[in-house]
């Protein structure tokens, strides 16, 4: 099955500490799935367990059927690209150009296919301007859609962004809205950590929320942010355009800005 699994998956460190319990999650191809939950929650740990960096202690992970357990977090990452919170963690070439091409040439592509690469990565994150600039001359926000061009020009089925609007003004988060609605059209699986609620409203239908180091909801972005049991357990809060709504006593569990404007012009 093309597909991330996780099967009754428990994690722990050498230490002993637990991070994730008993998991079990399927992610199929060309889903947007958005992942919430406060710190300690067990979210990080859980996406580095679909790509490999971290091994279950129990439980399996499967990624298009093949177990985690037996590749290396090398081979794994052909399939489950990774979008770090920091991009100073990625970053480390001398321009954004050889950023972007460096895993490519790894790869040992040839020059057509890595130009094909970097010329769709490029446009789809809007930092044609900055190709010959050092990665940490560039401002922050830009500096997070260069690792995420370095990401997208390995072309695996599954993307991980962690955190992907911090630091992002409105340009940038349309400028990720568009990255969604492409990758989705390109039968991409986007997989995303993240504490902003408006952002996960607008852009993802499928919501999975975790609280002491468990999954506790996998639901529709509606359910999800209308369920006071969820946001209490998890500690979340509710878009804005939701809390707007419950202030005004309106029914209809919004939380689309469309939908409150519609609904206000009826009264």
């Amino acid at each position: 099955m093309e597909a991330i699994e996780l099967k009754n998956v428990t994690f722990a460190y050498p230490d002993g500490h637990v991070a994730n319990e008993e998991l079990n999650l399927v992610i199929r191809k060309g889903e947007r799935v958005a992942i919430v939950g406060q710190n300690g929650a067990g979210k990080t740990t859980a996406v580095k367990l679909m790509n490999g960096l971290n091994k279950p202690t129990s439980g399996d992970v499967l990624v298009n059927g093949i177990n985690t357990k037996n590749q290396t977090t090398a081979q794994i990452s052909a399939y489950v690209g990774y979008v770090f919170q920091n991009p100073d963690d990625q970053i480390f070439n001398s321009n954004v150009q050889k950023e972007i091409e460096y895993m490519l040439h790894y790869l040992k592509l040839d020059q057509q296919e890595i130009e094909r690469r970097v010329s769709r990565a490029v446009e789809l994150t809007g930092i044609e301007g900055y190709l010959h600039m050092n990665p940490f001359d560039v401002p922050y926000s830009i500096r997070r859609f260069v690792t995420i061009a370095m990401v997208l020009a390995l072309e695996t089925p599954y993307i991980i962004l962690d955190e992907p609007t911090a630091g992002q003004d409105l340009i940038g988060i349309k400028t990720l809205s568009n990255l969604l609605d492409r990758l989705q059209e390109e039968g991409k699986s986007v997989i995303t950590i993240t504490h902003d609620m408006e952002f996960v409203a607008d852009n993802f239908t499928r919501v999975v929320t975790m609280a002491n180091k468990r999954i506790i909801s996998d639901d529709s972005a509606r359910n999800t942010f209308w369920s006071k049991e969820i946001i209490t357990e998890a500690r979340i809060k509710k878009p804005q355009i939701g809390e707007v709504a419950e202030e005004l006593g309106l029914k209809g569990n919004i939380i689309f800005r469309h939908e409150l404007v519609e609904l206000l012009k009826k009264y």
